[in-house]
């Protein structure tokens, strides 16, 4: 049913619930029911149709506005993607490619030297992060055939691919469970976690969870790399961004470390 036809409805219920009362009080009901009492069954009959039927037909008309205004939300948040992966594309990449161009042209000039080489690794990682940005702001949500879990799984058997790394998979939370919002963040947290473990734990295995929860939901990144010291004061640019999203969405966000285990917990409550 559509949106016209559910507005034509609910003008036309109560006309019509009239028009067949009156019709039928006064073809044939007229010598039983008294003048006074007809119109009192009057008001009852089209309270009671327009109770009933309209509060359907209202129910629809909220459930597509809603539907609408969701539709609409994951609009913005692709269109906003897709602004920012043309922002990184045309700005940060492209610098980034020319000056990687540059590093190279210069070490053709100057000595093979440890700092030269870890210049060149420092570059070359933020070139891959910065397509990898790209490619994953672009894809995530790229058709509408394909549900945001079975993206997440996609990047995940492209890590699996492209690193020396088994991801264990306990994923629980389904789309429903998770507004555009939260998908976007989470998908982009799960990611800088994942990447982490690739950069700095010299991990081979990670273990990936996520559950419904009483008041909201859990999601969980456990790895078996080498950890690191929390008597250290650790700022990293990863584990700031981390932060900052969490903190921008009211997550709570959990990082520990022990027996050679790092564990990140992101929580989010709903309040009642």
């Amino acid at each position: 049913m559509t949106y016209k036809q559910i507005k034509w409805l609910i003008l036309l219920i109560p006309t019509i619930s009239v028009g067949l009362w009156e019709y039928a009080r006064h073809t044939l009901l007229l010598p039983y029911i008294s003048m006074n009492a007809g119109n009192w069954l009057s008001a009852i009959i089209v309270f009671l149709v327009t109770l009933y039927f309209l509060n359907i037909l209202f129910g629809r008309l909220e459930r597509m506005q809603q539907e609408l205004q969701k539709e609409r939300a994951e609009k913005a948040v692709l269109e906003e993607r897709e602004k920012i992966a043309k922002e990184l594309h045309d700005g940060i990449a492209q610098s980034l490619f020319f000056l990687s161009v540059q590093v190279n042209k210069l070490g053709n000039e100057v000595k093979d030297t440890e700092q030269y080489n870890k210049l060149k690794k420092t570059l070359q990682h933020i070139h891959d992060d910065t397509r990898s940005a790209i490619q994953n702001l672009r894809n995530v949500p790229a058709e509408s055939d394909i549900t945001w879990t079975k993206s997440l799984n996609v990047f995940f058997n492209e890590m699996e691919s492209q690193h020396d790394l088994t991801i264990h998979r306990n994923w629980q939370l389904t789309d429903k469970d998770l507004t555009s919002k939260d998908k976007v963040e989470l998908f982009a947290c799960v990611r800088e976690a994942i990447i982490n473990v690739i950069k700095h734990a010299g991990s081979n295995e990670v273990w990936v969870e996520s559950k419904l929860t009483p008041n909201g939901w859990v999601c969980k990144v456990l790895d078996n790399g080498m950890g690191f010291d929390k008597s250290k004061k650790t700022g990293g640019f990863g584990l700031k961004i981390l932060k900052d999203r969490a903190e921008s969405m009211d997550w709570k966000l959990t990082i520990e470390s022990e027996n050679g285990k790092t564990i990140m917990v992101i929580e989010k409550e709903v309040m009642a």
